[in-house]
């Protein structure tokens, strides 16, 4: 690990931005300022005319996940490497227990997957079970493993869904150990009962996949979790969220104070449910992921979403499927794997479609794309930030780069691009992981396993207060 040094470029935080140069030291940001020397031996980067933002923090993927009878194409390896690629130098994924698995086994597979990583990562756990072992469990992996959040799939009815006597349980567990509940927001009723309805009228192909999880199947289990998550006094992030039912959610419980927290995928800001309807059923089926793309007029209120600080976070899913995997479908919509990709690309579209547009200033951007993500899952400032001490996870941006994405030029080992065809202005010319130049100019240089697992601690043990205040609301046992 050699020193490096920055030069010339404007560093962009969540807070503001200014002309500075960066020395990293030892894997670390050792200096920002102006003029900075260069130590003896020290690598300089020319970022004249580019930004020097914090890598991306994806808080959503799926990589080497076993899903719907098939494993997704990208492993931890190959994933962080095409995230490197892209600018982000850093991955929460999830462990996902079967159900009855104990969540203690399932993390323990789920760190020995992860070794081969080029980057650093960490995971949400998903309780998919109630029992007192699980909430064992969750304890030991809050203190001793540095997990700070739990998932619940309220969706996939009969495998890993959560009924509302486990949220409930889990929720609480949560607020005693200071972690935050996450929750995939789907009725896995309806969805279930939808498409049974769908297979009844012979609509089997892709197109059904929508028809089969409207908004409203979205936007119902958003506000369930939301009350159960206010009735328990528990913060609650939601994750994907694809449409305006969701986010009024999100936004109308915010208005009345309570902490609730929102995700959006790339993908949701930028492609319509119009690929369903495409007669080609490889291209149809390679968008099958759940929530589903959505009529385009929800694009909009997402992004109003993102200006308002009412969604908080972007990420991807990145969950590949190969055509093959996808093709186990054909015949039945219901079981083409769900999952797109994205984490490669996560950056450059929001830079697009978000910055270039005017819709998000170059500080919003950092803060949607790095550094509320750290302050959430409470790695701030170690992450999302260009200050001293933090680690030396940057991304230097050339606004003037240009690329076309597509599956022939990613660096993602499945055979797809969601985002296939567009051309953007904005890209990565530098990329540095841990200190160490990673991308440079296009030429990927990672090393498998040079990724580190990132504790994250807990926000502390909060049921305490929080009884108080639920019991301060309950009327008076005595009636005078």
């Amino acid at each position: 690990m050699s020193d490096i040094l920055i030069r010339g470029g404007t560093v962009v935080n969540a807070d503001r931005q200014f002309r500075a140069d960066v020395l990293c030291v030892d894997g670390k940001i050792h200096s920002v300022g102006e003029a900075l020397q260069a130590p003896v031996g020290a690598q300089v980067v020319d970022a004249g005319g580019q930004y020097v933002m914090p890598g991306g923090i994806d808080p959503h993927t799926h990589m080497q996940l076993p899903f719907m009878g098939s494993v997704t194409m990208d492993d931890f390896f190959t994933g962080t490497a095409a995230g490197l690629a892209g600018g982000t130098t850093s991955i929460i994924d999830f462990v996902i227990p079967n159900p009855q698995q104990s969540l203690m086994e399932a993390y323990r597979t789920w760190r020995g997957w992860a070794e081969k990583s080029a980057s650093d990562y960490g995971f949400h756990v998903a309780v998919t079970w109630w029992s007192d072992a699980v909430r064992e469990d969750m304890g030991t992996l809050v203190r001793d493993e540095g997990v700070n959040s739990f998932k619940h799939f309220m969706a996939y009815k009969n495998a890993i869904m959560c009924d509302d006597e486990t949220l409930v349980n889990s929720f609480r567990r949560a607020m005693e150990l200071g972690a935050m509940p996450t929750v995939h927001a789907e009725n896995g009723e309806l969805v279930f009962l939808l498409q049974a309805e769908m297979a009844r009228k012979g609509i089997t192909g892709p197109e059904a996949h929508p028809l089969s999880r409207p908004p409203g199947v979205e936007g119902e289990a958003a506000n369930r979790a939301i009350a159960i998550a206010d009735v328990l006094g528990v913060p609650i992030y939601v994750v994907h969220v694809s449409c305006i039912e969701a986010a009024e959610a999100v936004a109308r419980a915010r208005a009345r104070g309570q902490r609730v927290y929102g995700e959006v995928l790339a993908g949701h800001l930028v492609i319509d449910d119009s690929v369903y309807r495409n007669p080609d059923f490889a291209y149809a089926a390679g968008h099958v992921m759940s929530p589903p793309f959505r009529p385009k007029g929800n694009q909009e209120f997402l992004w109003r979403g993102l200006q308002s600080g009412n969604l908080h976070t972007t990420a991807t899913d990145h969950c590949t499927f190969c055509a093959e995997q996808k093709a186990g479908g054909k015949d039945d919509f219901s079981k083409i794997p769900n999952g797109c990709g994205g984490v490669e690309e996560r950056l450059a579209v929001l830079w697009e479609h978000g910055v270039n547009t005017g819709r998000l200033t170059p500080s919003e951007f950092v803060a949607v794309t790095s550094a509320n993500t750290a302050k959430l899952f409470n790695i701030y400032p170690q992450k999302g930030c260009i200050a001293p001490g933090a680690d030396a996870d940057i991304v230097v941006w050339d606004p003037q780069g240009s690329k076309t994405l597509s599956a022939k030029t990613q660096h993602s080992k499945g055979d797809f691009n969601i985002f296939e065809g567009m051309t953007v202005h904005g890209i990565p010319s530098h990329t540095l992981s841990q200190g160490n130049l990673v991308y440079v100019q296009g030429d990927l240089r990672v090393t498998a396993g040079a990724g580190r697992y990132i504790k994250r601690p807990s926000f502390g043990a909060n049921f305490d207060a929080a009884q108080k205040r639920i019991d301060s609301r309950k009327p008076s046992a005595v009636l005078r």
